[in-house]
C-alpha cells in the first residue's frame, strides 16, 4: 500500500474526519451546534424554540451534563447553551468558549424561552429538527445521520439549503448504510487496516494522533483527580493493583468519569463518540509507555485501534442500544497486540475473542455509567489477546463467533443495528418512565 493508492487515502480520509475534538458529549453537543446555527440565520434571540429529536437523541442527552452550563442536563440545557453563546464555525467545540455572562444566561433562557421537545415518530436513527421564532422571523435547521450534518436550513418558510438526503427523508428513506459526505467506510477489513497502519507516513497523521494523545490523556487524569460521576476510574486506581492493565481501564475510565459530569476539557472522538475516542486510546497510550515504546510504535498502534473501532462500528451505526465502548474497547485490545508485535493473526483472534466476552453490553444513553462499561471493555480487549497468547480461543458456533473475524464483525453489526432495534426503543421507554 502506498500514499496514491485509493485505499491508502480512503483510510486517511476516514482518520482526518472522525479523529475530530469535541467538547461534552457529542449528542448534546450536536443539540447546540444545531441551536447555534439556528440563531445565526434568525439573527436575534428567539422568543420560542421547538425541537424535534429522534429516541436516541433524547436517550444520550437525558442525563448527561452539558459543559458550560452550570452543571445542567438535558435537551433544553443544550438548546440553551447553542443559543447563548454558540460559535457554529467550531463544529463540535460550539459552546467550548461561551463567557462566564454568557453561563449565567442559560438558566435564565431555560427558565423565560418556551422549550417545546417533540419525539420524532418518523426520523433517521440520528435526528434533530430545531426550529426559531422571534416576531415574525423563524428558522429551522435539522441535522441527520451524524453530529454536523446538517441537511436542512430555512428562514421564514424560504429554503436556504437542503441536501440529497434530506430529500431522501422526505421520501421516507430513513435506514441508509452510507454517510452523506463522508469517505466511504465499506472498504475497511482487518488485513487492510494492518496493512495501512504498519505503512502509513507518519507526517500524514502526526498531528491528528498528538492531539488525540495530548486531550485524551489531559481528560484522563482530570478524571482521577476530580470527583465526577460515581468515580470509576479512581475506585479502580485506589483498590486495584497498579499493573499497566488496571492503570489502563483506570484511566480511560476517568476520562469518562469527567466528561460525562461535565468537564469543560476537549476530548479526540471516534465514531462520534469521545468515550469511544477515550476508550480507543487511551489504554493504548498506557501500555507505550510501560512498554517504553518507539512513538512511532505508538501512532501505528493508535493508527490500527482507531480504524479497528470505526469498522466495528460501521456496520452498527452512529447510535444503537449495542453499547459503543465495546467497539472501542476491544479495538484496543489489538492496539495492545499491535504494540508487543502481533501480527495479523493475533489482531484477529484478539478482536474476535473479545468481542465474544462483551457485545451483550446495552447502551442506556450517555451517564456516568458509560465509565464503568469502558472499564469491561477494555478488560475483555486486553483479555482477547491474554486468551490467544495462552492458545485459547473462541470457536466458530460459539454464539455470534463465526469463520473469521470480518464475518464475526459482520455479525455483531447484525445484532448492533437490527437484532436491538426493539432493545432500543424498550431502554427509551423505561428511561422515559423513571422519574
Amino acid at each position: 500500500m502506498v500514499q496514491s493508492d485509493h485505499i491508502y487515502q480512503t483510510y486517511l480520509n476516514i482518520l482526518k474526519e472522525e479523529l475530530a475534538p469535541a467538547m461534552g458529549c457529542t449528542e448534546p453537543i450536536a443539540i447546540a451546534y444545531a441551536a447555534s446555527r439556528a440563531k445565526d440565520i434568525l439573527g436575534m434571540m428567539p422568543e420560542r424554540v421547538e425541537i424535534d429529536v429522534s429516541n436516541n437523541i433524547i436517550k444520550n442527552v437525558k442525563s448527561v451534563v452539558v459543559p458550560n452550563t452550570g452543571g445542567l442536563k438535558g435537551i433544553e440545557a443544550a438548546v440553551a447553551a447553542g443559543i447563548a453563546g454558540g460559535n457554529t464555525d467550531k463544529k463540535l467545540e460550539v459552546i467550548a468558549d461561551i463567557t462566564s455572562e454568557q453561563k449565567e444566561s442559560i438558566a435564565r433562557l431555560i427558565n423565560t424561552i418556551p422549550i417545546e421537545i417533540k419525539a420524532m415518530e418518523k426520523s433517521m436513527v440520528f435526528d434533530i429538527f430545531i426550529s426559531l421564532y422571534a416576531k415574525e422571523t423563524s428558522a429551522r435547521v435539522r441535522i441527520s445521520q451524524y453530529h454536523t450534518n446538517i441537511v436542512y436550513e430555512e428562514k421564514n418558510g424560504e429554503v436556504l439549503f437542503h441536501s440529497k438526503l434530506y430529500d431522501e427523508i422526505q421520501q421516507g428513506i430513513t435506514d441508509k448504510s452510507d454517510e452523506e459526505g463522508l469517505a466511504d467506510r465499506s472498504c475497511l477489513n482487518l488485513k487492510e487496516i494492518f496493512d495501512f497502519a504498519n505503512k502509513v507516513n507518519i507526517e500524514d497523521i502526526k498531528e491528528l494522533l498528538d492531539r488525540q494523545i495530548s486531550y485524551n490523556e489531559a481528560i484522563a487524569e482530570e478524571g482521577l483527580l476530580g470527583n465526577y460521576g460515581a468515580n470509576i476510574g479512581s475506585t479502580i486506581w485506589k483498590y486495584y493493583e497498579h499493573n499497566v492493565k488496571n492503570r489502563a481501564m483506570a484511566k480511560a475510565a476517568a476520562g469518562s468519569d469527567a466528561r460525562m459530569s461535565g468537564c469543560e476539557l476537549p476530548v479526540v472522538i471516534n465514531s462520534g463518540s469521545g468515550n469511544q475516542g477515550m476508550a480507543v486510546s487511551i489504554p493504548v497510550i498506557e501500555y507505550a509507555i510501560e512498554l517504553g515504546v518507539e512513538k512511532v510504535l505508538l501512532y501505528r498502534a493508535l493508527v490500527l485501534a482507531n480504524l479497528i473501532a470505526i469498522h466495528e462500528k460501521t456496520g452498527i451505526g452512529r447510535l444503537s442500544a449495542y453499547c459503543g465502548a465495546v467497539s472501542a474497547g476491544c479495538a484496543a485490545g489489538c492496539g495492545i497486540a499491535y504494540l508487543y508485535g502481533g501480527d495479523y493473526d493475533t489482531l484477529a483472534h484478539t478482536l474476535v475473542n473479545s468481542l465474544a466476552i462483551v457485545s451483550g453490553i446495552i447502551c442506556d444513553g450517555a451517564k456516568p455509567s458509560c465509565a464503568a462499561k469502558i472499564a469491561s471493555s477494555v478488560e475483555a480487549g486486553i483479555l482477547g489477546y491474554n486468551m490467544y497468547k495462552n492458545g485459547q480461543e473462541f470457536k466458530k458456533g460459539e454464539g455470534i463467533v463465526n469463520q473469521d473475524v470480518e464475518t464475526t464483525i459482520e455479525n455483531v453489526g447484525r445484532l448492533g443495528k437490527d437484532g436491538m432495534r426493539d432493545t432500543d426503543k424498550e431502554i427509551v421507554k423505561i428511561m422515559l418512565a423513571v422519574k
